[in-house]
């Protein structure tokens, strides 16, 4: 496999770098996907710039978590849905609500989005993975 391209057959997570909620939400996913199926690459990174490139996303867009499925992704309260899939016990069961029109959940998804960095600061420093988790992040 070439350096930096996704693994496969797994799901890419891009986050943004700096912000502590998405941190959380990282780390939350870690702990939650025991089997690690689901990698991660910053949006800011040079994979995740080249992943928004390729899905016509706007470079700068570093407001909305992204899920990249082989060929396919998805932005906002969709890709959050989406990856309780992946998880441990019973948090598939939260995917029900991909039923609900995205215009509703993605204007609670925005709202948290706006005010991340108010709400919940930017990072100094990250979680220091072990070298198992540590294969997870693509960059």
């Amino acid at each position: 496999m070439p350096a930096n391209s996704p693994p496969s057959p797994g799901p890419i997570v891009l986050f943004d770098g700096v912000c502590k909620f998405c941190d959380a939400s990282v780390n939350f996913l870690i702990d939650h996907d025991k089997t690690g199926r689901i990698h991660f690459a910053a949006l800011q990174s040079d994979l995740g710039q080249r992943l928004l490139t390729r899905f016509g996303l706007s470079r700068d867009r570093i407001d909305s978590i992204v899920l990249v499925e082989g060929k396919r992704y998805s932005t906002e309260s969709t890709a959050a849905l989406r990856l309780t899939r992946y998880m441990d016990g019973y948090w598939l069961i939260l995917g029900a609500f991909l039923f609900v029109p995205a215009f509703l959940r993605d204007f609670m998804y925005e709202i948290l989005a706006r005010n991340r960095y108010r709400w919940f600061g930017v990072l100094d420093a990250c979680r220091v993975p072990t070298p198992e988790i540590r294969t997870r992040f693509l960059e």
